[in-house]
C-alpha cells in the first residue's frame, strides 16, 4: 500500500533507477483463476459470467494440517477498495510540499498520460498479487474506470489469475465517463538520490472518492459471502464512506468471512478524525479477527511502546479478534494472541526497496491463517515473502514470486538477536506459551520459551509452497 499523502522515503543505494525505461519489471507468475459461484458480476458496467475453473491449491501436507472448514466459500482473500494505479516516474527533483504548488504540480503531471511502460498495478493489488502467487484464490473489490489505467489494472490481475468485482449501487445512475469512475493514480516519484514521493488526486479530496457510493450491491454481497478472509486497510478510508466500511465489515462478520484489517499510517489520522470516522475505526480495531499493524502503528493506536503489550491490549479490547500481528521491520515479527506469543527474526537480505513489503507479508499471513498452519511457521512464511519483496524494486508485479520464497526459505538464513528478543519480552508473563523461531540450540531465558529450529520450519512448509506451484497457469476472465 502506498501513504498517498505526500511522504518522502530513503531508498537503498542499491535500487536500480537509472531511468523509467529500465524498471525491473518481473513476468508474470499467474495461478489459474478461480472465479466468483457461477453467478455474472459488473466490472466496468460489463456482465461477466463466471464459473468455477479450478480445485483448491491448498492441500493438506503429510504433518496434518488442515483446511478450515469453510462451507461454500470458493475465494480464499478478497481485499476490499485501494485499487490504483502506480505511475513510477524519475524526476530531477521531488515536488513541493506546499499543497497548492503540489495541487497544481499534479496538474502538470496529469495533463501529459504516461507511457505504459510507467505503470504498475498498486494499493490492495500487492496483497492481492501476493496471495495469489502463492497459490491462494484471490478476488479484488474496487472501482476502475474505463480508460487506460482502468484497462491495464484489469489486465495486470487478469494475467495474474485474479478476479474484479466492481463496486456500484445497484441503482447507479452516475455517468461511468465522470472524475468519479475515474482509475485512482498514485504517482510514484523518485529523484536522484533514490528518494521516493508518493501523492495522487486522493490527496485533496475532503470527502472520501466514493462518497456517492451508500450501499453494498448484490456482487460485492456475493464475493464477500464466498470468501474465507477479507482484507481490508486503513487507505480504503480515502475512498469508502464510515458507514459503506461499517457495512462491509458487518456483512462479512454475518456470513462468516474471516476479516483482516492493517490500518497502516492512516489508522493514526482517523484516530484524531470526524467522530464517525473515529467510530468506524474502533469497529475495525474490535471486530476484525486479524489486525496487522506495524510496531509504531500499535503504539500510536495503545499509547503501549512494547510491541507485545500493545498487541495484548488490542486483543483485550477486542470483540473478535483472535491475532495481532506486528511487523518489525528487519528485526522480524510477532504473532500475539490471548494465550501465546510467537517470535520470528527476519530474513538477512540485500535490500532494494520496501514498497510493497508489508502487503506481501499480510498475503502471506492470510495463507498461514487459511491452512490452519501453526502459528510459527505462519510468521516464518510471512518474513520471507516480505523479505523476498524486498529485494526488487517496487510492488505490483514485482513483489516476490513463489520461486523466489523458495528460495529464500532454502538457504534458512534469519537474524539471530537473543538480547534484542529477550529484552523485547516482558519479564512478567504469565500462562503464556513463548514460541521462538531459531537457526540456534536453545539457549532462552524464559521458562515459557520454546525455541523451534529454522530447519524444521522450512521441512514442513517446502512441501506446501512446492504443491503451490503446481497449480500455476492461467485463464483468460
Amino acid at each position: 500500500m502506498h501513504n498517498r499523502s505526500l511522504s518522502f522515503l530513503e531508498s537503498s543505494p542499491f535500487c536500480p533507477f537509472h531511468g523509467p525505461s529500465s524498471l525491473p519489471f518481473s513476468p508474470p507468475n499467474p495461478c489459474t483463476i478461480f472465479p466468483i459461484s457461477s453467478s455474472s458480476f459488473t466490472c466496468k458496467g460489463t456482465q461477466l459470467s463466471m464459473s468455477i475453473t479450478r480445485c483448491a491449491t491448498s492441500l493438506c501436507p503429510a504433518n496434518g494440517w488442515k483446511l478450515m472448514s469453510v462451507g461454500g466459500k470458493h475465494i480464499d482473500v478478497s481485499t476490499l477498495g485501494n485499487l490504483c494505479v502506480d505511475v513510477i516516474l524519475n524526476v530531477p527533483e521531488l515536488p513541493p510540499r506546499n499543497r497548492d504548488a503540489l495541487s497544481a504540480y499534479m496538474e502538470r503531471l496529469a495533463a501529459s498520460p504516461p507511457d505504459k511502460r510507467y505503470l504498475e498495478a498498486g494499493g490492495n493489488c500487492n496483497v492481492a498479487i501476493a496471495a495469489a502467487r502463492l497459490g491462494l484464490r484471490c478476488a479484488t473489490i474496487g472501482l476502475v474506470g474505463d480508460e487506460t489505467y482502468g484497462n491495464f489494472l484489469l489486465g495486470v490481475l487478469r494475467d495474474e489469475g485474479i478476479s474484479m468485482v466492481g463496486m456500484q449501487d445497484d441503482d447507479d445512475v452516475v455517468d461511468t465517463s465522470s472524475a468519479l469512475y475515474e482509475t485512482l493514480l498514485c504517482w510514484v516519484l523518485v529523484d536522484p538520490l533514490q528518494r521516493h514521493g508518493f501523492c495522487s488526486r486522493a490527496d485533496f479530496h475532503k470527502e472520501p472518492a466514493l462518497s456517492w457510493m451508500r450501499r453494498l450491491s448484490v456482487p460485492v454481497k456475493a464475493a464477500i459471502k464466498q470468501s474465507r478472509t477479507l482484507f481490508c486497510n486503513g487507505y480504503g478510508f480515502d475512498e469508502l464512506s464510515p458507514g459503506l466500511l461499517t457495512m462491509a465489515l458487518d456483512y462479512a462478520v454475518e456470513v462468516g468471512t474471516s476479516v483482516f484489517f492493517d490500518p497502516g499510517p492512516r489508522g493514526k489520522k482517523f484516530s484524531t478524525g470526524t467522530p464517525e470516522q473515529q467510530e468506524t475505526l474502533t469497529h475495525f480495531l474490535k471486530m476484525s479477527d486479524v489486525l496487522l499493524l506495524t510496531a509504531d502503528e500499535a503504539e500510536s493506536l495503545t499509547g503501549i511502546r512494547n510491541p507485545v503489550l500493545a498487541g495484548k491490549d488490542l486483543l483485550l479490547n477486542g470483540v473478535r479478534t483472535k491475532w495481532v500481528i506486528v511487523k518489525m521491520g528487519s528485526k522480524g515479527s510477532i504473532l500475539v494472541t490471548m494465550s501465546s506469543i510467537s517470535c520470528a527474526p527476519a530474513f538477512k537480505v540485500n535490500v532494494i526497496d520496501t514498497v510493497g513489503c508489508g502487503d506481501s507479508f499480510d498475503a502471506a499471513i492470510a495463507f498461514g491463517f487459511i491452512n490452519n498452519m501453526p502459528l510459527i511457521n505462519t510468521l516464518a512464511i510471512a518474513n520471507a515473502v516480505g523479505a523476498a519483496t524486498a529485494m526488487g524494486c517496487g510492488a505490483g508485479r514485482n513483489v516476490a514470486t513463489l520461486d523466489k520464497v523458495i528460495e529464500l526459505m532454502r538457504a534458512s538464513n534469519i537474524h539471530e538477536d537473543d538480547k534484542y528478543w529477550n529484552e523485547l519480552l516482558p519479564k512478567d508473563l504469565e500462562n503464556q506459551d513463548i514460541t521462538f523461531l531459531s537457526g540456534m540450540v536453545p539457549n532462552g531465558s524464559h521458562s515459557q520459551l520454546s525455541r523451534v529450529p529454522l530447519q524444521k520450519v522450512v521441512t514442513e512448509l517446502l512441501p506446501q509452497l512446492v504443491v503451490s506451484t503446481l497449480f500455476e497457469g492461467k485463464v483468460a476472465c
